[in-house]
């Protein structure tokens, strides 16, 4: 027997199984099947051009300790996986029961709270390596240190070093931030990246003031302050833009975000109630992932978190085709489901439906418009005249001179 195979004895059935260790000046032996090269070639390019993200599903209720321990168990699910990105839902690390109870506990970013979050981020093993690194330490330990009893544990101190190989950043939708005063909050979405740094912020726009037919009233106004700034960001998986939740009722912020801000990835934290959810949720997901060109990931949250509120679930990974490419199995489990951002479908889609080079032949001047509803008191540009539409100029983000009202007619 070659003096680099060890014999492996399989206690189930007595079989035993070489193992080969490859080191330095051995030259492993080569395949001679050119299929098979060609498959891992293949195989290669095409991870080359895409990146693994997750989404969470989760149930979170008004205790910030056990919503961490949740979030802590999903990101290491995540991480073995080998996603890049885990995206969480809208009020991840707190949900209150009694409105206005979520004050109380509203903080600054740089605040413990979510200081506690950049730190998972920051220090988190991925597990898949863990066991590689192990058997390394106790091979060298063993050979090289045994006469000096060398003991064999991993040294606590080389865990940044495993942090830093699992690169995860963190998508962190619905954090109550302090807000201008102490009778309102932000509801803000947060990204971490993998070093634990603040990445980018977005304070939702269009706050959930409504009565939902055949459930409860609600009024997110009263104690939350409407945010005003469209937000994109780079990151390992592409360019994000950030939503949450209520905003996915109004298509012209994720219009803005694909062709003013450039966005191949919408995050969509949400926390839909079980009426609306049933009713809209998917159907208005895959609408903007078509529209714009664009993935989107909605991280949900799900089930009964108090007696006063329960949410519909059902966390979703949408192609820019409009198919869903990722899906929990149950629609109110805790839990992950993964997928891979395929760039160059991206690309794909976009030069076969060429969206974008039609709005700058009708936009005439090489800009992108954008029809905004204006009775809308949350509208992008905070527009004054009500009941009439305004057509905004992507290039500067800025109104034009010219308006239309509600009975001219508008080309489609």
């Amino acid at each position: 027997m070659p003096s680099n195979l060890l014999r492996l004895t399989l206690p189930s059935n007595g079989l035993t199984r070489p193992i080969r260790f490859c080191h330095q000046g051995f030259h492993p032996i080569r395949s001679h099947f050119p299929r098979t090269i060609a498959a891992d070639s293949d195989s290669a390019m095409a991870a080359a051009n895409s990146v693994r993200v997750a989404a969470a599903q989760m149930t979170s209720i008004n205790d910030l300790a056990a919503n961490f321990a949740t979030c802590s168990q999903l990101v290491k699910e995540a991480a073995s996986s080998g996603a890049k990105l885990v995206c969480f839902p809208e009020t991840f690390s707190y949900l209150a029961v009694k409105d206005g109870e979520a004050l109380k506990i509203a903080e600054d970013l740089d605040g413990p709270i979510m200081q506690r979050y950049c730190s998972l981020a920051r220090c988190f093993s991925n597990l898949t390596r863990i066991p590689i690194y192990c058997l390394k330490v106790c091979f060298f330990r063993f050979f090289f240190f045994f006469f000096f009893f060398f003991p064999f544990p991993i040294d606590l101190s080389l865990q940044p070093l495993i942090c830093r190989e699992s690169n995860i950043w963190l998508s962190l939708g619905g954090f109550q931030e302090k807000g201008p005063d102490d009778s309102h909050m932000y509801n803000t979405h947060v990204v971490i990246d993998d070093a634990g740094n603040i990445r980018s912020t977005y304070r939702k726009i269009h706050l959930f003031n409504v009565d939902v037919p055949g459930g409860r009233s609600y009024n997110e106004g009263k104690f939350t302050e409407a945010g005003k700034d469209v937000v994109a960001v780079d990151s390992p998986v592409g360019r994000l833009g950030l939503s949450v939740c209520y905003d996915l009722r109004f298509p012209e912020l994720y219009q803005k975000l694909r062709f003013q801000y450039d966005a191949q990835i919408l995050l969509v934290p949400s926390a839909f109630t079980a009426v609306t959810g049933q009713a809209h949720w998917e159907i208005l997901l895959r609408a903007r992932a078509i529209e714009t060109q664009c993935y989107v990931i909605a991280s949900a949250q799900a089930g009964k978190h108090n007696q006063n509120r329960e949410s519909y679930g059902d966390t979703l990974i949408i192609d820019p085709w409009g198919t869903v490419v990722g899906r929990l199995p149950d629609r109110l489990s805790t839990g992950i489901t993964v997928a891979d951002i395929d760039f160059s479908l991206i690309d794909s889609v976009r030069a076969n439906m060429p969206i974008a080079e039609e709005l700058l032949k009708v936009s005439g001047n090489h800009t992108s418009l954008f029809l905004v509803d204006l009775i809308s008191r949350h509208s992008i540009g905070n527009p004054s005249t009500s009941g009439s539409l305004q057509v905004y100029d992507t290039s500067d983000g800025m109104p034009c001179i010219s308006s239309c009202h509600d009975g001219m007619s508008i080309p489609s």
